[in-house]
């Protein structure tokens, strides 16, 4: 249950992350990582791992855009 709880809240994430690829909406990436980040907690507290893999797979893709964005845009 608990990794399905996961994979909504990383979904939920992605969809927000989505749009913030977009130039000067690259701001949206700090509300990601927050999200990504419960997502991979509660998936770390689940016995399977594709949850929390997926939080983290969102979670670097929000990094590596704010990176290049120089963390704001």
């Amino acid at each position: 249950m608990l990794n399905l709880v996961s994979i909504l809240v990383g979904i939920v994430a992605l969809l927000l992350a989505i749009p913030s690829t977009i130039p000067l909406l690259g701001w949206g990436n700090w509300f990601v990582l927050p999200i990504a980040l419960i997502g991979a907690a509660v998936g770390a507290l689940s016995s399977k791992n594709g949850g929390r893999n997926f939080c983290l797979v969102v979670f670097v893709i929000a990094v590596v855009r704010l990176s290049l964005g120089g963390g704001i845009i």
